[in-house]
């Protein structure tokens, strides 16, 4: 081969090509259109929130330019949150919980019988979270040491433990009015500047479980996990470790999630948590994390909450009848589900 012949290496491709001072780059290298690659499925779910939200304000514009719409959809709102954000770990990883409901009112019934028995509510706050460990671990080691699948496996510990809680309880709910002059309601469940201080508290645990997701190493053994467990296994990663783990954050999540609806209502109920079982499952789902596991987004699973959250109130408050919310729940679910397909194609 002649010299003239002889490829350049040393020379950048667009250069060589005779495109002098123009180098290639690959499109992520810019900023923006890097982020927008990188969060497509929270961004695909802001943008439903946002069409939504404007057919909503252009039905009934005195409606939603007024603040007690909104306070009052930030005061249920957390409840939701602390559900929704352990599940995309959960759903990431390969599997999915249906027993959350069950543990919500297993151990908000722990804090109503530690606050009832005249205790300081700090002190039922740390029952409530160590009922929701324990009964997350215990779900956990049935679906992964007991070999069962997760969907049977969980469905059947919601039935048992809400039979359990009825069983005891007879259907009696329990009053908790001395909740209200109690230092932990001022934390955890009152207001600032006209704002439910509890949609703080759910921000904050918002942040915490992204950086656990994006930037730990145990977000990244779940995402690992999920996408192929062989290779994780191959990687040194105790694959049976990182799946109970899940199964032990939706307990504590859906802990804290139960406690602070008890500290809403200044009530227990033993049908506590029985509500949120499909609008937090269509949350995750809106929010972009897809069924096969791998991938998921913790920040989109949060938008997703506040649009599943904001359909109700909407559809009321726009004027229609309660008959057209579960018409626009199936309709925002199907509309998000098709434009996630269409965004993370490529990542299978």
């Amino acid at each position: 081969m002649s010299k003239a012949m002889e490829p350049d290496l040393q020379t950048p491709l667009g250069k060589a090509s005779g495109q002098a001072g123009r180098e290639w780059s690959h499109p992520s290298d810019n900023w923006l259109r890097g982020f927008v690659l990188d969060n497509r499925a929270s961004l695909g779910t802001l943008g439903v929130f946002v069409v939504m939200m404007a057919v909503f304000m252009i039905a009934n514009p005195t409606v939603f330019t007024t603040w007690y719409l909104y306070s009052s959809v930030l005061t249920t709102l957390p409840v939701a949150l602390f559900v929704v954000v352990p599940l995309v770990f959960v759903v990431t990883c390969g599997e999915i919980d249906l027993s959350f409901p069950a543990t919500m009112g297993f151990a908000s019934w722990v804090f109503a019988l530690v606050v009832q028995a005249g205790y300081d509510p700090f002190l039922g706050i740390a029952a409530a979270l160590l009922t929701g460990t324990l009964l997350g671990f215990l779900v956990g080691s049935l679906v992964v040491y007991g070999g069962l699948s997760s969907l049977i496996a969980t469905l059947g510990m919601n039935f048992l433990l809400r039979g359990l809680i009825q069983i005891i309880n007879e259907g009696k709910s329990t009053a908790l009015t001395s909740l209200a002059d109690s230092s932990a309601y001022a934390i955890f469940s009152s207001q600032i500047w006209g704002i439910p201080v509890q949609i703080f508290w759910a921000t904050a645990f918002v942040v915490f479980s992204a950086l656990l997701y994006n930037r730990h190493r145990f977000g990244a053994q779940v995402k690992v996990v999920g996408d192929n467990p062989d290779s994780a296994k191959q990687m040194g990663i105790d694959v049976k470790l990182v799946r109970v783990k899940v199964f032990v954050f939706v307990g504590i999540g859906a802990a804290i999630a139960g406690t602070f609806s008890v500290m809403i209502n200044f009530t227990w109920w033993p049908t506590a948590g029985d509500g949120y079982l499909l609008p937090v499952l269509a949350s995750v789902f809106v929010g972009g994390t897809p069924t096969w596991g791998g991938i998921g987004t913790v920040v989109g699973g949060a938008i997703g909450a506040v649009t599943v959250s904001f359909i109700q109130t909407g559809v009321v408050a726009a004027g229609l009848s309660g008959f057209y919310v579960q018409f626009f729940n199936g309709l925002i679910i199907i509309l998000s589900l098709l434009g996630h397909k269409w965004n993370q194609a490529r990542y299978r």
